[in-house]
């Protein structure tokens, strides 16, 4: 596991869009894997000046979505497939048919999941898996103690998490569904790269367990540890509880200019 220390969340943001862009010159129909909330903006907005830009076309990109709320029309403004429309698809230029995400919606929940599983697998897999991480070192839904080889399922939402989202539903919680679809943990590692980012103090003990502590379903994220190729990208805040901080600093600084993350 790599580990790269930025002075914020702008700066992380930019570290990956690079990574991004990289891997669309190379593979301009790459199958990105994409996470919603606020942490993974500053990303979506670096790559979108790229795009803006001229320097990347990613046009031939294609999306696949982390999760999903169960039951919640695809064409509800809060829908994540909604929510990554605005945020990713429309300011890359990238096509609805490029799309990839569960069906929320199915009368066979089970049945999407599994079939989201065969189709990510039938795409020829995610090239790149974006991640963010909760205080509890939650990564999509998948809350501590799940199966560190659950695949893509329906969860139940914590009434905290409800209480949470209820922003995005003028406050009434009454609005937020009680369950969601997410790609499970052992779906998640299949992807040839994982970035998580992670940025403010509140998320630094669940930073040191994910990338010095055991790998226990106690925090999912974990799991990384267990991947060949995964980067955790974190601003000042969110590594101020790594024992290894300097070894990590001195790493990042004297690799190759060409190895990229």
């Amino acid at each position: 596991m790599e580990v790269v220390i930025v002075p914020d969340a702008k700066s992380g943001g930019e570290l990956i869009a690079e990574a991004m862009a990289r891997l669309l010159r190379r593979k301009p129909d790459a199958l990105l894997g994409v996470a919603t909330g606020s942490t993974p903006l500053p990303i979506y907005e670096a790559l979108a000046a790229k795009v803006r830009s001229g320097a990347v076309d990613a046009s031939r990109a294609r999306i696949a979505q982390l999760d999903e709320y169960v039951g919640l029309p695809a064409e509800h403004p809060e829908s994540y497939r909604s929510v990554l429309r605005r945020e990713v698809l429309e300011p890359l230029g990238i096509r609805m048919d490029a799309f990839m995400g569960p069906d929320g919606t199915a009368a066979d929940v089970q049945g999407a999941c599994e079939a989201y599983d065969s189709a990510l697998a039938g795409a020829g897999g995610v090239d790149l898996q974006l991640l963010g991480i909760g205080t509890d070192g939650h990564i999509g839904f998948n809350e501590p103690c799940s199966s560190l080889a659950s695949r893509t399922r329906i969860k139940t939402l914590t009434e905290q998490t409800r209480v949470d989202n209820a922003r995005f539903f003028e406050g009434d919680i009454d609005q937020v569904p009680h369950h969601v679809i997410t790609q499970g943990i052992g779906t998640i590692l299949e992807a040839r790269h994982l970035v998580l980012l992670a940025t403010g103090e509140g998320k630094a003990d669940a930073v040191a367990a994910t990338v010095e502590g055991p790998v226990a379903s106690v925090c999912p994220a974990s799991a990384l540890q267990l991947h060949p190729h995964a980067t955790v990208v974190v601003d000042e805040g969110a590594a101020s509880k790594l024992k290894l901080a300097d070894y990590f600093r001195h790493t990042f600084v004297n690799k190759p200019e060409w190895q990229g993350i």
